[in-house]
């Protein structure tokens, strides 16, 4: 049996729907929570290959999803590259004063000795017999999405600092750095067992103008690096207005789509594989309406190739049997 969502975006297969879920491992599972207790330090769990193989493999375990997500972070490339983050619980990510000098200093040496962890809770986690047939997934933010956290310091969840494009040659030459070390942190990935890469763009609808300098052009560059790696690219760019334009430009092996986005929309104007939508909050909601909302989304992509995902992270105070009703809804829809 081959990998099914390897299988949908390589073969555009429609036979039937693969599924797993952004943000699966992690704060709705009880099992996660009882790790989470004892280690509350958010970076230091993420370099814990035993910790992060064995939270990687909890959903997969659980619900047999079709792929693995790598238990990680985004920040942990500005971490690798010497500029300081921590997580704080109720406020999120804080990241120290950005210096250019300090991160400049990085050898590729160093960054892959940092966050070697990383690496090898991928492989052991695609190593492991639950994995067989199963997509080992690993990821990246997006250049401008990285930058974003790097300046602002924090989640933009209020927008950008007013002064933020000030020095453009500032922020130039840090896309160059951050580029670089994606590149590698992409490839140490792949090397590592990954064979999917998903780009998030977290913050992609921050922007109105000067998306082909920040968001289009840097995310090309990325896509093309991985497919040079002979493996699958999925790009999140959440948010984007413009997806038809955005998948023309970049050419990613496949697209997720955000919640705000009409799906019957999508699919009239996007060939390539699609992947996602549901609104992560329609699963608080009751199993009547969740089924109803799985099953609108798989009707619309009925004959085109999709992964059932959804349109953000699942949210932390999902019941584990509004989960197993998306799987059983996803597996015997025909």
């Amino acid at each position: 049996m081959s990998k099914q969502i390897t299988n949908c975006i390589l073969n555009k297969n429609t036979t039937n729907n693969p599924i797993w879920l952004m943000r699966q491992a992690g704060r709705y599972l009880p099992e996660f929570r009882e790790i989470r207790k004892e280690n509350p330090n958010f970076i230091k769990l993420c370099l814990n290959s035993d910790l992060a193989t064995e939270i990687t493999l909890q959903p997969i375990r659980r619900f047999d999803f079709d792929g693995g997500i790598i238990f990680s972070d985004i920040l942990m490339l500005p971490y690798g590259i010497n500029q300081e983050v921590e997580f704080e619980k109720g406020f999120g990510p804080k990241l120290k004063t950005f210096q250019l000098d300090k991160i400049k200093n990085t050898s590729e040496i160093d960054f892959t000795k940092k966050i070697q962890q990383v690496y090898k809770a991928i492989s052991k986690t695609a190593s492991n017999p639950i994995m067989t047939n199963k997509d080992m997934i690993g990821f990246v933010g997006a250049p401008w999405t990285i930058l974003v956290y790097m300046i602002n310091c924090s989640s933009p969840k209020n927008g950008l600092n007013k002064n933020f494009f000030d020095d453009e040659l500032l922020i130039k030459e840090t896309m160059m750095i951050i580029e670089k070390f994606l590149k590698l942190h992409i490839r140490n990935q792949v090397d590592a067992g990954a064979n999917i890469i998903q780009i998030f763009d977290s913050w992609a609808g921050l922007l109105d103008s000067k998306i082909d300098d920040y968001i289009l052009n840097p995310t090309l560059n990325l896509v093309e690096y991985t497919k040079n790696l002979g493996v699958p690219v999925i790009c999140f760019p959440r948010g984007i207005k413009n997806y038809k334009n955005f998948c023309d430009i970049v050419k990613p092996d496949a697209v997720n789509i955000d919640y705000d986005v009409d799906p019957i929309k999508i699919v009239k104007e996007i060939k390539i594989p699609v992947q996602g939508g549901l609104d992560p909050k329609i699963l608080l909601s009751d199993k009547e309406n969740l089924i109803k909302s799985v099953k609108h989304y798989l009707n619309i992509f009925k004959d085109h190739p999709y992964i059932f995902n959804l349109g953000h992270g699942i949210l932390p105070e999902t019941k584990i049997e509004m989960v197993e009703e998306v799987v059983k809804t996803v597996r015997e829809f025909k």
